[in-house]
């Protein structure tokens, strides 16, 4: 059987690895080992968000609301938008899988960042169309420029993600808009928001609002996620705003029941628990700041982030594809980052003891 040419240049997603692996592979004790290589809330879920899912458990069997109405009417009264401008995803790399294929054909051309977020290289792949990436490692609007200059055609599709999955810095909002005044009304721009939640606890200049985006800007979409800051990793929900015209052609792509009856409800309640965001977010700035003087007493090179993980860049003469392996015999998963081209990890902030066991084992290993 053949299947389409573009399959063949498609390099698959390489997922954290799970707890479970570990315990497999090493024979740890899955309650001696420490996940930090995801970027998951080391909290979990709200205890509401728990509490609501432990009394709907009679009612898996039953399909959501299609129209997600309660969902889309939080978001909108969080957001200042209407329900139009919303569509919901299963996680917010749905929201651009939906992007795809509405948008892009054989030949297209979308422009992102060297080093970001991989499935938006694997959705274009998908339709045929052809990436473009910056010569640089961090988000860098000159960058776009140059290479949105350089393009024969226009492009169909910018992605921006800021802050940047997997190194962690972040773009400031005016920037963005004076970048998107540059941009073709054809070209589609999508902001990745997945982390906005921690850029603008730290740093307020970070923040894009969505709602001042799409207004300003009917060629933008925003899309956000309930993976990072409410703790919903494992239940898959992300939304997208825009223009009305372009959620309603991002729904004609869109599978019904797309998310289930389970996560709608964690997501809403996740959504009215706000302290428990605030908690999170009090939680991973302070925990950064030991993650920061760690490698400052190693002079060890980190970026700064504005995420709930941190990118630590090693010297040459020592691999950090040795330490990820290292620490992954004793229990600590990390993220390596050899399948970007870069000698560095990524290690998401856990849980204070979660953190300071890294430290202790990383010292250990580290030499």
């Amino acid at each position: 059987m053949k299947f389409r040419d573009a399959l063949s240049s498609i390099t698959l997603y390489e997922a954290g690895k799970p707890i479970e692996l570990v315990v497999r592979e090493f024979g740890i004790d899955a309650r001696d080992v420490i996940k930090l290589a995801s970027n998951e809330n080391p909290f979990g879920a709200s205890p509401k968000v728990q509490e609501k899912i432990a009394s709907l458990a009679g009612q898996m069997h039953r399909y959501p609301d299609d129209s997600y109405h309660q969902l889309k009417a939080a978001l909108a009264e969080k957001y200042a938008v209407t329900a139009e401008n919303i569509v919901i995803g299963s996680g917010s790399d749905q929201i651009f899988e939906l992007i795809s294929h509405a948008l892009l054909s054989e030949g297209d051309t979308v422009l992102q960042n060297r080093i970001t977020f991989a499935m938006y290289d694997v959705y274009t792949r998908q339709r045929g169309a052809q990436t473009f990436t910056t010569a640089t490692d961090r988000h860098d609007l000159k960058a776009f420029e140059s290479l949105l200059e350089k393009q024969p055609k226009q492009p169909k599709l910018i992605y921006l993600c800021t802050p940047s999955n997997p190194l962690g810095d972040a773009l400031d909002a005016d920037d963005v808009f004076q970048f998107l005044e540059k941009v073709s009304p054809e070209t589609l721009v999508v902001i990745d928001g997945a982390y906005m939640e921690y850029a603008a606890f730290k740093d307020p200049k970070k923040l894009i609002e969505p709602k001042k985006l799409i207004a300003q800007f009917p060629n933008a979409v925003y899309a956000g996620t309930f993976s990072k800051a409410y703790g919903l990793g494992g239940m898959r929900v992300g939304y997208g705003f825009g223009e009305p015209s372009v959620i309603a052609a991002l729904h004609k792509m869109r599978a019904p029941f797309n998310i289930t009856t389970l996560s709608l409800a964690a997501a809403i309640e996740a959504l009215n628990d706000q302290p428990f965001v605030a908690k999170t977010l009090d939680h991973t700035r302070r925990e950064m700041a030991r993650y920061e003087a760690f490698a400052q007493q190693l002079n060890l090179e980190y970026i700064d982030s504005y995420t709930n993980f941190i990118a630590l860049l090693f010297p040459s003469g020592k691999q950090a594809s040795d330490m990820a392996n290292a620490l992954l015999r004793e229990g600590v998963i990390v993220r390596d980052l050899k399948s970007y081209g870069l000698n560095a990890l990524r290690i998401t902030i856990g849980q204070t003891d979660e953190n300071s066991r890294f430290f202790e084992r990383f010292k250990a290993n580290w030499r």
